[in-house]
């Protein structure tokens, strides 16, 4: 098969739209030069509203990952206490890392598919009241669950002086969050899943209390110190060489967010979440998150009737269609559809009309066509409503 004409709906990497692969094809321009100091000056601006903040969004050149070490090695020092929500294989990473730094972490552990709950953070901060910042994932990419945060953080801002520290890397341009208006104090992402660009440019936001924090904490850094990042973003240049094309990429990525709308944005995925979800149900395929808890960017399913890594291959081979398999433990047991960034409704009708002929090839039992009707009927509500 064509690989071009695969269908990449993994929660990330993602599809680059057209216009940001052009952009990213322009001339290559010196990075201490007046040319990118403008880029930079105009992007930077614009990348604020994203993550709901009037604070300075840094650019990292390197993975998510980058950024939650940037968040672990800048606000801690070795034997400090914190709290790590644990619901996925990204939480355990933000554990993981924590812990790589000499951390006394403590781990609220969940069952892969729940949602943290406020009052499990309260008890935890209560039994470890020297805590002095809690790790959250907004969006666990590895089950889809989306973390309440936001209510999180506002609980922890009442009872407690801890920083709260949260990974956005499969959220941020795909689900709305207010950083400045819950109190969270530090916000990450990547480049590579709603921000609609290729891996390798990391975004950081700090609120003031944190910058407090870093600004006194001695403990020894380099690449990651996010004061040299606060220093060099205003002289419009980034310490180190930056992802210069991934820069110009994100450009064009900020003129298409603006042009849609951010509120529109939101809405989009809000949209497409309900009708992947509504088909699968149609389709007499279960969930793994219950809706209250569903991520607004990735679905993840758990079929009873057939192994989820045999749909893939399926799927892939056929159609070309590339979904994401179950990570540790669950790997067989689910699949993730990514639905974020550069996707449409009409993405969503594609790739459940092609889940139903993966479906009769397994021999599932289901109503030829519910899964198409009943996202329809999702989508057709939605216009009713003069969405």
């Amino acid at each position: 098969m064509n690989r071009e004409w695969d269908l990449l709906h993994t929660p990330g990497p993602t599809p680059i739209p057209p216009s940001v692969d052009r952009a990213m094809i322009q001339p290559m321009i010196g990075h201490r030069g007046q040319k990118c100091k403008d880029l930079i000056n105009r992007i930077t601006p614009r990348v604020k509203s994203i993550f709901g903040t009037s604070q300075d969004v840094l650019l990292l050149t390197g993975s998510g990952t980058s950024a939650l070490e940037a968040a672990v090695v800048n606000t801690t020092k070795p034997g400090d206490e914190v709290i790590a929500v644990v619901a996925g294989s990204f939480g355990a990473r933000f554990a993981q890392i924590c812990e790589s730094y000499e951390l006394n972490v403590h781990r609220i552990e969940l069952e892969w598919g729940n949602a943290v709950q406020v009052s499990q953070v309260e008890e935890a901060l209560k039994a470890h009241p020297e805590t002095k910042a809690v790790f959250l994932t907004h969006c666990e990419t590895s089950t889809g669950v989306m973390h309440p945060v936001e209510e999180v953080a506002k609980s922890v801002n009442e009872i407690s002086d801890a920083l709260v520290l949260v990974d956005g890397v499969s959220s941020i341009g795909g689900a709305r969050i207010e950083m400045d208006q819950s109190g969270i104090d530090l916000l990450v992402t990547g480049s590579q899943k709603a921000m609609m660009l290729p891996p390798g440019l990391a975004f950081a936001a700090v609120s003031d209390r944190a910058w407090e924090v870093i600004d006194d904490n001695d403990r020894p850094r380099f690449y990651l110190d996010l004061r040299t990042y606060k220093k060099k973003l205003g002289d419009g240049q980034t310490p180190f060489t930056p992802a210069l094309s991934l820069l110009f990429g994100l450009e064009e990525v900020l003129n298409l967010i603006e042009e849609e709308g951010l509120d529109d944005v939101f809405e989009r995925h809000q949209l497409m979440k309900n009708m992947t979800r509504e088909a699968c149900k149609a389709l007499n395929l279960p969930l793994l998150v219950d809706d209250e808890s569903a991520s607004t960017t990735v679905t993840s399913i758990k079929p009873a009737t057939f192994n989820a890594e045999q749909f893939r291959k399926l799927a892939n081979e056929e159609f070309g269609l590339m979904v994401a398999g179950g990570q540790n433990h669950m790997k067989g047991e689910i699949f993730r559809i990514g639905h974020m960034g550069y996707c449409r409704p009409a993405n969503v009708l594609q790739y459940v009309s092609i889940l139903e002929i993966i479906l009769k090839r397994l021999n599932h039992d289901f109503k030829p066509g519910a899964g198409v009707v009943a996202a329809q009927e999702v989508y057709l509500n939605h216009t009713r409503e003069g969405k």
